[in-house]
């Protein structure tokens, strides 16, 4: 997931250097949502992994 990130992240930067705005701020916008969602899905697993640990 957090190849996605950084490869939307790098078409932004290409985008905004050769001056294609809006393709870069859209895809700097994929680039934030995705990676809210791996913290997200991150802090989830380490909660579940928590759990399973103090149960033993």
């Amino acid at each position: 997931m957090l190849r996605w990130v950084l490869i939307f992240l790098v078409v932004a930067v290409i985008a905004a250097v050769f001056g294609f705005g809006g393709i870069a701020g859209a895809a700097a916008e994929i680039a934030k949502i995705i990676f809210y969602i791996f913290i997200i899905l991150f802090a989830i697993s380490l909660v579940v992994r928590l759990m399973r640990g103090s149960g033993r």
